[in-house]
């Protein structure tokens, strides 16, 4: 494994995702949403609505005890490595929300609801580039999708349908509106900061120069290459596919590989977001 590598999965890597996502989501919790009196999504929306109809404690420390028959029920059944990462990130959250003291001073509840989703999103997604969770309702649905593969979305929608559908019982409908656009945005926000630097394209070349074409990728951009075994639909010959997964960096580049060495090749791509093995990503262990 290489140095870089080594230190991506490192624990002090890890460590610095983890403390500073969930600083990001403490201040997007504590200085708008809990100013304008916003339900976030997850446990952490639970947390803020027993604060909001009992005074009783803040949402901090409700997120802390909501999350002890998680955490229970994950040290059971999941690794410990994901569930200490968890912990740590839960522990940020909860306990910078108790001692962040201040709001950003925005008065439209549209444009407040917008960038709350932005900045919690954006924390988040940190957290989870990481190789651990936010905790909160992300262990049980870890944990439903390892046990009975339940979806991780479906869990979240189902939760979030539930606590948004009793929050119209309970609170001002223009609220409510907002929050659920604030948790659209985050989600947006999260995928796009999973994605920023994890974005690839799978490039399939026919042609019949292929193996020039697939030495010359090899040594001139240092990728692999993998030969698919095809037939032509019109002539029912056998023709070789030449599938490469690079990143935009270096797709035009091999575009110029492919159509130097055979002009009439045929060359697609697609776009994809999880590579995981080789020289990519490595697996994340639930």
């Amino acid at each position: 494994m290489s140095k870089k590598r080594d230190f991506r999965y490192s624990l002090a890597w890890n460590l610095l995702l983890i403390v500073v996502g969930s600083f990001i989501q403490a201040i997007g919790f504590k200085a708008i949403a809990a100013h304008h009196g916003f339900v976030p999504s997850g446990l952490f929306g639970v947390a803020a609505l027993f604060e909001y109809q009992t005074g009783f404690l803040n949402a901090g420390f409700w997120y802390l005890l909501l999350n002890i028959p998680m955490f229970i029920l994950g040290y059971l059944l999941i690794t410990r490595r994901f569930l200490g990462y968890s912990f740590v990130s839960m522990m940020v959250i909860s306990l910078a929300y108790m001692v962040v003291d201040f709001h950003i001073d925005i008065q439209n509840q549209l444009y407040a609801a917008v960038v709350f989703g932005v900045i919690v999103g954006s924390g988040a997604g940190m957290v989870l580039r990481s190789l651990g969770s936010n905790g909160g309702l992300d262990v049980v649905a870890v944990i439903l999708n390892q046990r009975y593969n339940i979806g991780v979305g479906k869990t979240y929608f189902a939760f979030n349908f539930v606590l948004f559908s009793f929050s119209f019982a309970r609170l001002d409908n223009d609220l409510v509106i907002a929050s659920l656009i604030a948790a659209f945005v985050a989600s947006v926000s999260v995928e796009y900061c999973l994605s920023m630097f994890n974005q690839r394209k799978l490039c399939l070349i026919i042609s019949n120069q292929g193996p020039e074409i697939a030495d010359k990728v090899m040594a001139k951009l240092k990728v692999g290459a993998t030969f698919l075994e095809g037939m032509g639909a019109y002539k029912k010959e056998p023709r070789r596919v030449l599938m490469v997964v690079t990143n935009n960096i270096q797709l035009k580049r091999l575009e110029e590989i492919a159509f130097t060495t055979d002009p009439h090749a045929l060359f697609i791509v697609e776009n994809t977001f999880s590579v995981i093995g080789s020289t990519f990503s490595r697996r994340k262990i639930y």
